[in-house]
């Protein structure tokens, strides 16, 4: 279990670079995020076999922003970076909050989760399910980051302070002659 995905913390990190990115400001407005999103995805090439799954961690990535980082206060703002290609797909999401603080014990967690899952311990993966923090409510639960260390292979990379994520996603090159699905 080597290969574990995790969530990285370096400001630095290239995938912060936000040359030829377009950007776009939201209001931390919870009933829109699926209209920001609509408003990013459309920027996406028709080529991207899996627009809908692309379009669903837009979504997450940004509402966890309005939800978690600005307490879906609609004077707090969400910027967004994005670019788009038939290779890869890159998205910056920044809010005002005071940053996802606890990274080690959510890697450590998912580690421990993984480890349940390819040792078939579904007694002990049991308490695994969700990762809540005290600042959790009835409806988190940490699926969203788990699929999204899974979804954005080139990484999920958060800044020093914890209130801007970046991700990147390389799609599959196609082999003439051979249509991937």
């Amino acid at each position: 279990m080597s290969d574990i995905k995790s969530i990285l913390q370096e400001s630095q990190h290239p995938l912060f670079s936000r040359e030829s990115m377009f950007s776009k400001e939201f209001p931390s407005d919870y009933r829109q995020i699926r209209y920001f999103t609509l408003m990013i995805v459309q920027k996406a090439p028709p080529e991207i076999k899996e627009i809908n799954l692309l379009e669903q961690q837009i979504s997450e990535i940004i509402k966890n922003a309005v939800k978690h980082g600005n307490h879906s206060d609609p004077q707090k703002k969400i910027r967004v970076w994005y670019s788009f290609s038939t290779e890869e797909a890159r998205l910056i999401v920044e809010d005002e909050g005071d940053g996802f603080t606890a990274i080690d014990e959510w890697n450590a967690f998912n580690k421990e989760r993984l480890a349940c899952l390819a040792q078939e311990d579904y007694i002990k993966l049991a308490d695994y399910v969700s990762y809540r923090t005290e600042k959790s409510d009835d409806n988190d639960g940490g699926n969203a980051m788990f699929a999204a260390v899974e979804y954005w292979n080139e990484g999920v990379v958060f800044d020093d302070k914890g209130s801007c994520v970046a991700v990147g996603k390389r799609f599959p090159k196609k082999r003439p002659g051979i249509e991937l699905s």
